[in-house]
């Protein structure tokens, strides 16, 4: 209770600031209203907003890309080398905008509902999420929220721009921006032709010492949405482990002949991984790693950009799509 009675009266002291500074937080009049439907419902912006903040993973990177910067944003929890918590093409494109670090939201235990407030935003953006319906009521009491379209942890960049850049009151400059990104993996991608039509599934994490379970993300997740956009296709076996509507599947080692239609593997990992899934008498038989059309990543900002965005996308394009197009030659190859 007093936990809420302070949340309450943080952000009745953030409303009083604004009302006391009306060029704190008047905008822009937009020509005409836009509303953006989301899960929860809709949110209608009528002014271009002056103070956008962002929760969650991401969501910042649509502002930075269309040259705003937010007052306040999550910090990067994971693949941030430096331990500052941006992620390094966070880091280069403030750099590029002459702009300092805003305030940054430690979401290790959940979403920092009285740090957003303290940064007095008119507008909260977090179509890239997971936020329950508690949390968005919550959030709406500090600022209209923008929230994911249909399901948690489930949109892809595309529609992650779009909703986050119709909240900024940028629509036409967020179609922009994903015809730029659309233009750049096409070039990428039309310098490995041995990638279309190849078939790639997504392993997440898996330990070295116990291989007794597969764990893979489905077609509604954003990393295997990805492949699309590379050339690469969804194998079958995926397609229908993925009906259900989860974004995450599970199986079996001993059902691993199900991934038979699989010509390459991304997981995250190392040497040790692969070498132990490699002498593993069931998984070994699987024919992407018998092949060795395995991609390890690590808790770097590869691993970290293989779940695309709308800026770490072409920090890593060039080194991820290598290293795709060199698994898909393997793919073709004879087992070693």
């Amino acid at each position: 209770m007093l936990r809420l009675f302070l949340f309450s009266l943080l952000v009745m002291t953030a409303t009083l600031r604004f009302l006391a500074d009306d060029a704190a937080f008047a905008g822009e009049p937009l020509a005409e209203p836009i509303i953006v439907h989301h899960a929860f419902g809709e949110t209608v912006i009528t002014e271009k907003p002056e103070r956008v903040a962002t929760v969650a993973w991401a969501n910042h990177e649509v502002p930075l890309a269309l040259g705003v910067v937010p007052v306040g944003f999550a910090a990067a929890n994971f693949g941030d080398d430096d331990g500052d918590g941006l992620l390094p093409w966070v880091a280069a494109r403030l750099d590029e905008l002459g702009a300092d670090t805003p305030a940054l939201f430690d979401e290790g235990d959940g979403i920092d509902f009285e740090a957003v407030a303290a940064v007095r935003p008119d507008v909260i953006l977090a179509a890239y999420s997971g936020l329950t319906r508690s949390e968005y009521d919550t959030l709406s009491q500090i600022a209209p929220v923008v929230a994911y379209p249909e399901a948690p942890w489930a949109t892809n960049w595309r529609d992650m721009i779009r909703l986050n850049s119709a909240g900024l009151g940028m629509p036409e400059e967020g179609e922009a921006l994903i015809a730029r990104i659309e233009a750049e993996i096409a070039a990428e991608v039309a310098e490995y032709p041995e990638l279309r039509g190849k078939k790639a599934m997504f392993i997440t994490h898996l330990d070295a010492t116990d291989l007794s379970v597969v764990n893979f993300y489905t077609t509604h997740d954003t990393r295997v949405q990805f492949f699309g956009d590379l050339g690469l296709e969804a194998p079958e076996s995926v397609i229908a482990a993925s009906k259900d509507g989860s974004f995450a599947g599970s199986i079996s080692v001993e059902r691993i002949d199900a991934f038979d239609d699989v010509d390459i593997v991304v997981t995250y990992g190392d040497d040790t991984l692969l070498k132990a899934m490699r002498q593993n008498p069931v998984f070994r038989h699987m024919p992407a790693v018998e092949n060795g059309a395995v991609v390890m990543l690590g808790r770097n900002p590869l691993g970290t950009a293989a779940n695309p965005t709308p800026l770490s996308i072409s920090y890593v394009l060039d080194d991820y799509v290598a290293k795709l197009a060199a698994a898909a030659r393997k793919s073709t190859a004879k087992p070693e």
